[in-house]
Parts: C-alpha cells; structure tokens; sequence
C-alpha cells in the first residue's frame, strides 16, 4: 500500500501514461502517416498519386528531385528540398510520384507522411525512424508558418538536426506556397516594428535557406494546361478531338477563375466521367 500523497500521484500518472511505442513493422507498406495522441505510425498500403511521366511543365523540378532521391535512395548524400510556388502545379503530386518511381528500384524507400500541427512532435518521430534498415522521406505538405507561430521551432530538429545530427536515413520534402513559409506583411511588419531590423526576422527566414534545394512551381500557361489534359488522355485511353478538348477545357478554366494542373485534372476527371471510363488513382 502507498501512503505518501506524492507516490500515489506519481504512480497514477505512471498508469495513465501511454505505453511507449514499439518499432513499426516498416515492411507492411511504402507508405505512413504520423499520428499523435497517441503516437503511432499508421501504413498506407496504396499511395494517392499520378504517374511522374504524366507531370507536365515542371520537367526541371522533376528531374532535380528525382535525381535527389535517387541519391538517398541509395545511400548517397542528398539534400532536403522545399517545393514552393503556385497552387495547383503539383508540388505534393511531384514528391508522391518521384517516391513512387524510385521505390519501384529501390525497395526499402518509405515516404511519411507528417501534419504541419504535428511539428512538435517530430523528435519523437524522428526516433523511432533513427537506425531503421529503411530510408525514409518525410513529407510535410503545404508548410508555412504565421505570427506568433512556434512550430518553425521543431522543423530544424529536422533540417539541422542538434547535437545528434539529422538522422541519415531521412530527408525532408516540404510543400509551400510560400518561398520564405511565412506571409510577407509579416516579414515587412517584423523588420519596421524592431530594433534591429534584420535580426528581428533573420531566424524564421534563414529557415527556408536551410533547405538544400529550392524547387520553384510558376503557373501554367494556356498550351501547357490543355498539354496536360491531353497527356491524361492519352494515358487513360479517352478519345477527344483536340477542337473538342481545348473548348471545354478552356470554358471550364473559365469558370473557375484560374490555370493549373490541379484545374486541368479535375476537367479530366469530368471528361472522364463523361466516357464512362475508371480512373484507378
């Protein structure tokens, strides 16, 4: 029996603490999202993503990151890249499809998946992948960070890793509209408002710096957006007549008010349905 106040606090919380979590069985899928509350590394057997042939107008970013994961792939130096730019021009398409591409040769490539909100957990994440016979891109999509925002705190855990170093079977992905991941009034606010104005904003900026490779998406022009429906269509065996095509994909571009491979797929999902044809994605 307990009598001391204290040791019965202390062995209550000893029982309500959650059990520490074991080594994920990293055989069962390609693929994992992180999870917290509790921890947990949950597999996803089947990946939601395009073919890296059918990315159109972003053959230099496409190439650059390919090559990159190739490297780490192999256990070659690599660098952790940020993908930023336009919405809807295939930044997370681009790190799911070169994933899939290059796992097809080199079987213990993992990618996992982690929530920007999920930031402060990362060490712990990045514990249980540390010494792990695989290699590992962690993806975090659509990165940036507001005012008052802490969690540009835990990233460089990941990009520089402390004393221990970033683990080196793990790289960084990150998707941004954002070059710098934060808002640019905040920049201009930060920089008026501080005594010393550079350093006021000198360490959540550098943060973007410390990402090996700048990948930059722009917005598609008009013969891009129908090469990218075309190239779907070729890819999926739906038969259209370029008239045909470029007067509906250009009204239903119309009526969303912009450009952009996410645009251009969701006419072809359309059209597709139209025909009658599945699209196994």
């Amino acid at each position: 029996m307990i009598d001391d106040p204290m040791d019965r606090i202390a062995a209550a919380l000893e029982r309500m603490a959650p059990a520490p979590l074991g080594a994920p069985e990293f055989s069962a899928a390609p693929a994992f999202v992180w999870h917290v509350g509790p921890d947990r590394l949950e597999p996803v057997t089947s990946v939601s993503r395009v073919a890296l042939d059918l990315l159109v107008g972003v053959d230099r970013s496409r190439e650059t990151l390919l090559a990159n994961t190739r490297q780490f792939a192999a256990g070659l130096p690599a660098n952790n890249a940020l993908l930023w730019g336009a919405r809807g021009m295939g930044k997370s398409s681009l790190v799911k499809a070169v994933h899939g591409a290059v796992h097809a040769v080199h079987d213990s490539l993992r990618i996992v998946e982690l929530q920007r909100d999920d930031l402060p957990s990362v060490g712990r994440l990045l514990n249980l992948l540390r010494g792990a016979p695989y290699r590992f891109i962690l993806f975090c999509d659509d990165l940036s960070f507001g005012h008052d925002d802490a969690h540009y705190k835990s990233l460089k855990a990941v990009l520089d890793g402390g004393i221990e170093g970033r683990p080196e079977n793990v790289v960084l992905y990150a998707t941004s509209n954002r070059r710098h991941l934060m808002p640019r009034d905040m920049i201009e606010n930060e920089r008026g408002s501080a005594i010393n104005p550079s350093e006021a904003v000198e360490e959540k900026v550098s943060l973007s710096d410390r990402f090996g490779l700048w990948l930059g998406f722009h917005a598609c022009d008009q013969d891009q957006y129908l090469a990218m429906i075309r190239g779907y269509c070729d890819a999926y065996g739906i038969a259209i007549d370029d008239r045909s095509l470029r007067a509906e994909a250009i009204e239903w571009q119309a009526t969303r008010g912009s450009r952009s491979g996410r645009v251009a797929w969701q006419y072809f999902t359309d059209l597709a349905g139209r025909k009658g044809v599945a699209l196994g994605v």
